[in-house]
């Protein structure tokens, strides 16, 4: 089983930048996808962006050019860079990893509020 713990939400300006972590409790190099989603009230949960193990990446057409997602193997952690961040970018986001066989992990969450 996977743990994930998420961390670098917060409060930020429109325009402005966060960073979220992701960090693995094991190799995430052996880990086929890793991946974030979010979830902002009354809304469903949405695929953010995803790294694979070869490190193929693919966005939500909402964040393209504003998110980067990253991978960091000898730290076990992944990344969200977030820029030109948007009121409507505002959402719980959370980790996800995909092992090989269609399991599938989850961490808790981080809050992103982008707001004046």
């Amino acid at each position: 089983q996977v743990q994930l713990v998420e961390s670098g939400g917060g409060l930020v300006q429109p325009g402005g930048s966060l960073r979220l972590s992701c960090a693995a409790s094991e190799t995430i190099g052996s880990i086929k996808a890793m991946a974030w989603y979010r979830q902002a009230p009354g809304k469903q949960r949405e695929l953010v962006a995803v790294v694979t193990r070869d490190g193929s990446t693919r966005y939500a057409d909402s964040v393209k050019g504003r998110f980067t997602i990253s991978r960091d193997n000898a730290k076990n952690t992944v990344y969200l860079q977030m820029n030109s961040l948007k009121p409507e970018d505002t959402a719980v986001y959370s980790c996800n990893a995909e092992q090989s066989g269609g399991f599938y992990f989850w961490g808790q969450g981080t809050q992103v509020t982008v707001s004046s």
